[in-house]
């Protein structure tokens, strides 16, 4: 090591050295993890659910991405789904309450042990209604452009249609309304329809809402407005469901 003779030296050794050599090229080479900026479903989160005042199965099912007749089955629940504020409901449909015989025959479910405090108020569920037979086909609840495909990476997966603020909605194929509120997260004004025991059609960010829970509607019939709020101004968020998951709408509409 060379040195001046007038001023004096500090004696570094060769392995204090390397070891600073060995943090520098640490520092420099690491850099930080990439985070997805994607939101995980809330049944990857969760396995249960307490039910707030407003709840149906209907919207809860919605919210997990699960089928309602799974979920009713899961926790015990017969038609027509009464549930109460405070109820702690499983979301794990892989494990179905086990059942009963009874009168030589009759299969209901084993009762479930609450606690001598639960609230007296239910929540209101809507009438159970036949729904439509026969063959029916989907089609378009919108004129408009696809801003957005379906996505099985997002949160929302359904169709984002660009359309004209206060246009006709059209029921995108026969059924009866099981949802309408905006009591879900990131839908606005919501109708959810029931169409058989497989599929289930919404429409999201509704300016104005012309049917109610447990009514019947007919294909293309008239069931809101395109919306609504600032953020999703003449835009339709529409998603089909397939026993409870999304689906591709591209795949079961006529094409345009």
């Amino acid at each position: 090591m060379a040195c001046s003779l007038r001023r004096g030296c500090v004696a570094i050794s060769p392995l204090t050295l390397i070891l600073v050599c060995c943090l520098l090229l640490a520092g420099c080479g690491s850099t930080p993890a990439p985070v997805s900026s994607r939101t995980p479903p809330p049944s990857q989160k969760i396995n249960h659910h307490i039910v707030g005042q407003g709840d149906t199965l209907f919207a809860i099912a919605w919210r997990y991405e699960l089928s309602v007749d799974s979920l009713a089955r899961a926790n015990g629940l017969s038609r027509p789904y009464n549930i109460y504020a405070g109820q702690r409901l499983t979301l794990d449909v892989s494990r179905t309450r086990s059942s009963r015989t009874v009168n030589g025959g009759a299969v209901a479910p084993e009762k479930t042990v609450r606690s001598s405090s639960k609230p007296a108020k239910r929540v209101v569920q809507p009438k159970v209604y036949a729904l439509p037979k026969g063959k029916w086909h989907w089609q378009w609840p919108v004129k408009g452009a696809i801003s957005r495909r379906y996505d099985t990476n997002r949160v929302f997966k359904g169709l984002n249609i660009q359309s004209a603020k206060g246009r006709k909605v059209g029921a995108a194929a026969p059924g009866v309304v099981v949802y309408a509120g905006r009591g879900l997260r990131g839908y606005g004004q919501l109708l959810i329809v029931k169409h058989s025991e497989t599929y289930l059609s919404a429409y999201a960010h509704n300016r104005k809402m012309y049917v109610k829970e447990g009514q019947k509607v007919a294909a293309g019939q008239k069931i809101s407005e395109v919306g609504g709020d600032p953020e999703n101004s003449g835009r339709l968020y529409f998603e089909i469901r397939k026993n409870g998951k999304p689906v591709d709408p591209m795949r079961l509409l006529p094409r345009l």
